[in-house]
C-alpha cells in the first residue's frame, strides 16, 4: 500500500512539474516576489492577486528548476486561495515542517500538498519544494515587487 501512495505522489510532482495548471503571469495582480536558488539554478516568480477582503484569490508563477520546485508552486498556487496573510503564513510554516519532517498537521490546504512531504527524505531537495513560498512570503511581505533568496 505505501508503494502505491509513493507511486502516486510522485506521479504528481512530475505531471505537475511537466504540466503546471498555474505557471502564468497574472495580467492583474496587487503583489509579486521572487525566489532564486543558486545551489540548484531553481528561479521563481509568484504574482497574487487579492480579493477586497485581502484574501488571495489568484496566483500565478514562472519558474525554471526541477520538477519539485515548479510542482511546489502549482500546488501552492491552488492550495492558498482564499487564503489571508496570517492564514498563509501559518500554511507556509505547516508546509516547511512538512518537507523538512515528513510528517503534517491535520489541514485542508495541507492535504493538496502531501504529495511533496516525501522530500523529506532528501534534504537536499527541502530548499527546492520551499522556494516558491519563500517568494510568496516576499510578495506579502512587501507589495511591490520583491526578492526572496535562498541559498
Amino acid at each position: 500500500m505505501f508503494e502505491d501512495v509513493a507511486d502516486l505522489y510522485q506521479q504528481v510532482i512530475l505531471d505537475r512539474g511537466r504540466h503546471p495548471r498555474h505557471a502564468h503571469r497574472l495580467d492583474r495582480f496587487d503583489a509579486t516576489g521572487k525566489g532564486d536558488n543558486p545551489m540548484c539554478g531553481d528561479r521563481v516568480q509568484v504574482w497574487v492577486k487579492r480579493d477586497d477582503a485581502g484574501a488571495i484569490s489568484d496566483v500565478g508563477f514562472e519558474a525554471r528548476g526541477c520538477a519539485i520546485c515548479i510542482a511546489s508552486a502549482d500546488l501552492m498556487a491552488e492550495a492558498v486561495i482564499g487564503h489571508d496573510a496570517p492564514g498563509l503564513r501559518a500554511l507556509s510554516d505547516d508546509f516547511a515542517q512538512m518537507v523538512r519532517s515528513g510528517q503534517s498537521a491535520s489541514n485542508a490546504a495541507l492535504e493538496q500538498l502531501k504529495p511533496l512531504g516525501g522530500v523529506s527524505d532528501f534534504p537536499s531537495r527541502v530548499k527546492c519544494a520551499t522556494l516558491p513560498w519563500q517568494a510568496l512570503m516576499g510578495a506579502l511581505d512587501a507589495p511591490d515587487e520583491t526578492e526572496a533568496a535562498h541559498g
